[in-house]
């Protein structure tokens, strides 16, 4: 049923508009943004845009952890490449293209990503979905028709985690970005501010 329930707002939406919908679906890690944005996508036939593709290749490790859990939360999404490469044109009802971040590459020597070589592409359908933590970023409200908060409890999330990743990598991943998604989703972000939030457990 929550997909449903999330699925009826932007529909309503779209058959208002010529231009396409853009709705953000944010959430902690884990609490199940990319599964319900599988659902919504298959129930409107929405395109998806992973805000993952966009995450700052160009920062090290040694660059994160020089940062404030503000600063991380500011800098960690590429807003202004995601902005121009993906949500503009498809604001603007034309299909989409950029070069993604390549995780499964790893790191280069200097301990920045690399970005694929092949482009992603995203058809300009009547509503688009961007799946990933930080999207309902405020540099990017002004595009977006509908914004989305996916939350779970602390333990569930930490479950999924655990399920999905090697235990170094989330280690090191819960001590650098933990207090990072807690700044943004209790001072940038407050559930307050979004249009609408779902129980993902």
């Amino acid at each position: 049923m929550t997909a449903e329930m999330l699925a009826a707002t932007p529909a309503k939406l779209a058959a208002d508009r010529a231009a396409p919908v853009l709705v953000a679906i944010d959430g902690r890690s884990g609490s199940g943004k990319s599964t319900l944005a599988a659902s919504v996508a298959e129930l409107l036939g929405a395109s998806i845009v992973s805000a993952d593709d966009f995450f700052a290749a160009s920062l090290s490790d040694s660059d994160w952890s020089a940062r404030t859990p503000a600063e991380r939360a500011a800098d960690c999404l590429d807003w202004r490449r995601l902005r121009g490469d993906a949500l503009e044109p498809l604001t603007a009802g034309r299909p989409a293209a950029w070069h993604a971040l390549d995780f499964a590459a790893g790191t280069r020597p200097d301990g920045s990503y690399a970005l694929q070589t092949a482009l992603t592409t995203c058809a300009a359908t009547p509503i688009v979905l961007v799946d990933g933590a930080y999207s309902a970023r405020p540099e990017l409200a002004d595009l977006m028709g509908f914004t989305v908060l996916v939350e779970a409890d602390a333990d569930v999330r930490a479950e999924r985690l655990v399920r999905r990743e090697a235990a170094a990598f989330l280690s090191a991943w819960q001590a650098r970005w933990g207090a990072a998604e807690d700044h943004y989703f209790e001072l940038v972000r407050p559930r307050s501010t979004f249009d609408l939030v779902i129980d993902g457990t």
